[in-house]
Parts: C-alpha cells; structure tokens; sequence
C-alpha cells in the first residue's frame, strides 16, 4: 500500500465521496507506515498518497488539500521544502512532521506558514485525524480572509477610478441639465476605460466629452483618468481646442502602458447663446440630437482616435440645435450590443429607431424627464442583447430645457 492511494476502512475513494485528500511526502519507510497505522486506528475519511521526495509530489499535489511533510527529504532539508510547497501550491494546507530533537523546526515552520507541526513519536490516530482537518480548515478560512481583503482593496480602487473616469460636472447654467449612466461590460466588475465629463468655461461655453480606452481592466481605466483630466484642466484654464488634442495626444503617448493602444473621443462644444454648437469626432460614434421634431444623428469630420495618425488636428463641424433639445453622447457598447441570437447589432441606426419609439408624437408635451428615456433605451438595448453587453457602456445626456421647463 505504501507509494500507492490508500483508503482508510470501508471509505470509498475521493471520486465518489468527498474523503479528503492527503499526500504524505516521507523517504523513511518505518515513519510512513507508522502514520499509516495511526490513521487506520480511527474512523476517518481521508485518503493519503505517499511520495518520497518533493521531486516525487510534483504530479500528485494539484488533486490534494493537506500535506504531511517531513523536513528531512533526499531533495529538501528543513524549511526548503515547506517553502517549495507554499511558492507553487500556496493553497494547499501543510502539517509539518519533525523528529523530537528538531521540534524547533516544527516551531519555526510554523511560524514560516505552515497550519501546524507534530512531533514523531507525539502523537495518536485521533490527534493527527484532527490536525489534519483543523490544518484544512485554518487553510480555507485564510484563503477566504485573503479573499475578502483583495475584494476590498479592489473596490477602494475601483472606487478611486471610477471618480476619475465619471465625475461631477462643472455647469452652472440653470437651462441646462445633465444625465448620465454608465454600465460595465459583462467581463467587468466594476468600471472600464470609459470616460465623460462636462466643463462650463469663463467665457460661457459649454464642453462635453466622451471617450473610451480600448481594452479592459484598471490600467486602461488609469489611462482614461488620465485623459479627462488633462481635458478638464486645459478647459479650465480657458486653452483653445486647437491645443487639446495635441496636449492630450502627448498625455496618452506617455501614460499608456503598452504599445497598440487606442482612444476614440467625441466632444460637444455648445456656444453662449445654446442653440449651436461646434462637434469634434475621432473615432468615436456621432452623437445622437433629440429635439421635439425626433432623433438624428450629429455630423462632423472624423478624425482618427488618439494613437493613431496625426494628433495635432482635430476639424470641427457647425451643428444646429435648436432651443429645446437633447443630445446623447455614447461610448460604442451602446450600439454594439446584438438583436437576438444572430450576428445583427444594433448599430446607431437602431438607437435612433428605439428613441425614436420612446419619444411623444409630434406636438405632444414631454412628460418624462431625460432620466426616464436614457433608462428605457438601456433596458432596450440590454433586453435586445439577451442580458448584459459585452462592452462597457456610458452615456452623457446634455439637455436644454429653456426656462427650466420640465421634461
């Protein structure tokens, strides 16, 4: 039996029962039986495998929970091989077995991260059936506190980013109104490389942007930090359009964190008097404009995102308005999500069929506030989509609203 699986009285192996699994690495002939006799001297569901050597344990280690580990191996002498266990199967449970004159050694593994130690010699079939399970035990409950505090670091840093990517807005014109909504990707936890942000400037007028990092995951959501609030500070400080693309096109040459990386933009520069407006596109999908007469899409020249080709220009198309109106301003996983089971997406045509849908006739009043549509299109889009979308979603909804009207 020695070398081979072994099950202990009538229990029928791991397969087919939930006994736990055990490898003991001892070279010592005499000392494995001892462990083995032990063991069957109680009514225990373990199985136990014996290898000689750490060299031995290599194949049998992914299938087990504890080790009964000797620190006198042919490949491994003292904590070695306690240390060999804990860098390539950290989440196995090690019981380190000693002789009586290295008890200290038992000691100092423990305090090396071992569960626990006996001492040869020291010990009953009950007491080492019980170290056992308790070793298996302590091992979980640490991997679950391990656990629970990377969950929290994570979210801290989540947090953190999702403050950067998606922060409050700077306007203080009562007319105009903002809503926004952001959605992580089906693969995310938390947030994206997904951006926006609204700036009134001194002069009066009045900036959005929208932008998004390709890729997933909080290097590409660093990334986008970065980019708001290298827009937002040259906004601030009253710089001219003509310098933001090129100021931000050396921000993200220099902060992404691998060669490849792209950024698609759209930025929405509405005038004092907010009946026009000044679009700048690169890469980006055009904004959607809702006005009482319905949706449409707003054209500009597309310029190429940032990381590719020139960033020194960035061309600009004159839109119209109106006085009341509404415009979206979306990242692509709005309109990238799927119609059904096939290949179809969405695309921009089928947004403005769904908010065109969700809008009054003409000539009746607007009862819903923006909040109210950009909440029924998500749901649209998701339930078309069969539940969540594969990319990240965000929305920036600006609205004119003259008088402080309703709706």
């Amino acid at each position: 039996m020695i070398g081979g699986e072994v099950t202990f009285g009538d229990v029928p192996s791991v397969e087919g029962s939930g006994a736990l699994p055990i490898l003991l690495i001892e070279d010592d002939d005499g000392d494995a039986l001892l462990v083995e006799e032990l063991l069957l001297d109680v009514v225990t569901t373990v199985d136990m495998r014996r290898v000689r050597s750490i060299g031995e344990a290599r194949a049998a280690l992914p299938d087990m929970q504890c080790v009964l580990l000797d620190l006198d191996l042919p490949d491994a002498f003292g904590l070695e091989g306690l240390r060999w266990l804990q860098t390539y199967v950290p989440e196995v449970a090690v019981v380190v077995l000693t002789g009586q004159a290295d008890e200290h050694l038992g000691q100092a593994a423990v305090r090396a991260g071992a569960q626990d130690y006996l001492v040869k010699g020291q010990v009953d079939g009950l007491l080492l059936d019980r170290v056992i399970r308790y070793a298996v035990e302590r091992r979980r409950f640490r991997d679950v506190q391990t656990q629970l505090t990377e969950a929290r670091i994570y979210a801290e840093e989540n947090a953190r980013l999702e403050r950067g990517l998606l922060p409050s807005p700077i306007l203080a014109d009562p007319d105009l109104r903002v809503a926004t909504r952001y959605r992580p990707g089906a693969q995310q936890m938390l947030v994206g490389g997904d951006f926006y942000d609204v700036v009134q400037a001194a002069d009066g007028w009045v900036h959005a942007l929208v932008g998004d990092v390709c890729g997933h995951g909080p290097d590409e959501a660093a990334l986008g930090v970065c980019l708001r609030v290298a827009w937002r500070t040259m906004v601030l400080a009253g710089r001219p359009v003509a310098e933001i693309r090129p100021i931000m096109g050396q921000v993200f040459e220099h902060e992404q964190h691998r060669p490849g990386l792209f950024a698609t933009m759209t930025m929405l520069s509405v005038s004092p008097n907010r009946t026009s407006a000044r679009l700048y596109l690169a890469g980006h999908p055009p904004p959607l404009l809702i006005t009482p007469a319905g949706a449409r899409l707003l054209a500009a020249p597309v310029h190429t995102p940032l990381g590719i080709g020139d960033m020194r220009h960035w061309p600009s198309g004159e839109v119209e308005l109106g006085d009341s109106w509404t415009v979206w301003m979306y990242t692509d996983g709005l309109v990238e999500g799927r119609i059904g089971a096939g290949s179809q997406r969405l695309e921009t045509e089928g947004l403005i069929d769904l908010v065109s849908r969700s809008l009054p006739a003409a000539g009746e009043p607007r009862s819903a506030p923006d909040e109210v549509l950009l909440d029924s299109v998500i749901a649209r889009v998701r339930e078309l989509n069969g539940g969540d979308l594969t990319d990240d979603l965000a929305v920036l909804a600006l609205a004119r609203r003259p008088g402080n009207q309703d709706g």
